[in-house]
């Protein structure tokens, strides 16, 4: 067990240090510092362990400075990691490995979308704020920088060359496969007294009902659609504006009023996507519905398989009458389930208002495994707070949620079946044990890969960084 969780850890810490830490010190050389990279390039063999500037390495085109290390660990600790537990070498050879990843990025042409790192930087100042009461005042001194635009400059480096990395990293194992052979062998050489136990897993079923939205409101909107597209083709008037002033989607105003949308990586219901890929550059569609509400897209830009898109959504109001109707629905369908007349399954296929699992009995999909079972201690609290005192074949009562676009919905609750703590069995937890054996697959081929790019990149560490004891061959001795 205690090897799994050695690679599972490595492998973990690998991936959060590459997409987590966007505080981390990832500044691609200045040009300044670039120049006495190269001259140092020049001149490798009598290169010495003296600082230039700050320098702690240098791997390929980029750098670590010295102060890298003490940004990392106040990173760290303010996402709540125990930085006790980190060795400040076993840190620093992940800021090495980062470096490397982002400068093989670069060699093999991996590119980035500019405008997902500026959704990205605004997410991330936004996060900082909170933190500060909302003052950008207060950020600024803490992180000591001078203005915002400098501040915003160093965290859109910081997230691209984190991405680059992070995108190298995804491309070297993006072909790893494991057969069932692998994951049998895999799991018969963990000795039974090391193999792994698995927390109590629940099956949750639900029944949704939706408040229906009257054909005078969707037409409504639809009409308010057309005019603001008219008012933009026919009068020049701003759709940006539009959006800001109208636009129902608080993810728009996150992404900077940008959404970048690629033809090979699915993003957004399939009714959008069809939509934003049908359109000219500066093309703006007609009216549509999704699940989400009715929309109108303009196509601001297209970058190859980018789409850089922009969209209104207006979302119907549902009145007090339809409200009540959703409610009442439900609260028969759950008597009609407690009473026996008809089944869980049976009733949600009939009833259920969310075709994702209505099809399935309700049953509830865990994101993360893509199977039907929550781990308790894993579950989403919310959905945790709502089965947690429920019994097994107990229907809930019926629960009303609100989503942050002020969408009402009901829906009632089953726990379908309950398996208790256990020591791992292969036939029934054959999809955790594969994903473990393929993570460890998965750790092998980039131990492998930085093996073989850490000879072929010109790296050199300096000072006491040397004394490190690094898993990795950073000192090429």
């Amino acid at each position: 067990m205690k090897f799994i969780i050695n690679l599972k850890y490595i492998f973990i810490l690998s991936i959060t240090l590459l997409t987590v830490n966007v505080m981390s010190a990832q500044e691609i050389i200045e040009d300044e510092v670039k120049e006495t990279v190269k001259k140092a390039d020049t001149v490798k063999n009598t290169f010495n362990a003296k600082k230039v500037d700050g320098v702690a390495a240098v791997v390929g085109d980029y750098i670590v400075l010295e102060s890298d290390l003490d940004k990392e660990y106040k990173q760290l600790e303010v996402q709540g990691v125990d930085i006790n537990v980190i060795k400040p070498c076993e840190l620093f050879g992940k800021l090495l490995e980062n470096k490397l990843y982002s400068h093989h990025a670069v060699q093999d042409s991996i590119q980035v979308s500019s405008a997902e790192i500026l959704q990205q930087v605004d997410y991330t100042i936004q996060q900082f704020l909170q933190q500060t009461g909302g003052s950008m005042e207060k950020l600024l001194e803490i992180h000591k920088k001078e203005d915002e635009k400098s501040y915003r400059d160093e965290i859109f480096e910081i997230i691209k060359n984190n991405q680059l990395a992070s995108k190298m990293q995804a491309k070297i194992v993006e072909d790893v496969d494991i057969t069932p052979d692998e994951v049998r062998i895999f799991f018969n050489k963990i000795p039974e007294d090391e193999r792994p136990t698995f927390g109590t897993e629940l099956k949750v079923a639900q029944i949704v009902a939706a408040p229906e939205v009257s054909e005078d409101e969707k037409q409504k909107i639809i009409d308010r659609l057309k005019g603001f597209k008219a008012d933009v083709v026919e009068n020049g008037a701003s759709f940006r504006s539009k959006v800001v002033l109208y636009g129902q989607d608080p993810g728009m105003k996150e992404s900077s009023y940008i959404y970048t949308l690629d033809r090979k990586k699915p993003r957004m219901v399939k009714e959008f996507r069809d939509v934003a890929f049908s359109l000219q550059e500066g093309e703006i569609s007609d009216p549509f519905e999704t699940e989400f509400g009715f929309h109108i897209i303009k196509l601001e830009k297209i970058r190859g398989q980018q789409y850089d898109i922009s969209h209104i959504l207006l979302i119907p109001k549902v009145s007090d009458d339809a409200i009540k109707e959703a409610k009442e629905r439900l609260e028969k369908v759950r008597q009609s389930i407690v009473d026996g007349d008809i089944a869980f399954a049976e009733a949600a296929r009939e009833s259920s208002d969310e075709k994702e699992t209505k099809f399935d009995g309700g049953q509830l999909i865990n994101p993360q495994t893509q199977d039907y079972n929550f781990e308790l201690t894993r579950m989403d609290p919310e959905l945790y707070a709502q089965i947690q005192n429920l019994k097994d074949n107990e229907v809930s009562l019926v629960l009303k949620e609100e989503d942050r676009r002020g969408t009402v919905k009901f829906k009632i609750l089953m726990v379908t079946d309950r398996i208790n703590e256990h020591e791992a069995d292969y036939a029934r937890d054959y999809l955790k044990i594969k994903e473990q054996a393929l993570n460890e697959k998965r750790v092998i081929a980039i131990e492998k890969w930085q093996k073989e790019k850490i000879l072929d990149t010109y790296i050199k560490v300096s000072g006491k960084h040397r004394d490190c004891d690094f898993s990795s061959n950073w000192l090429k001795q």
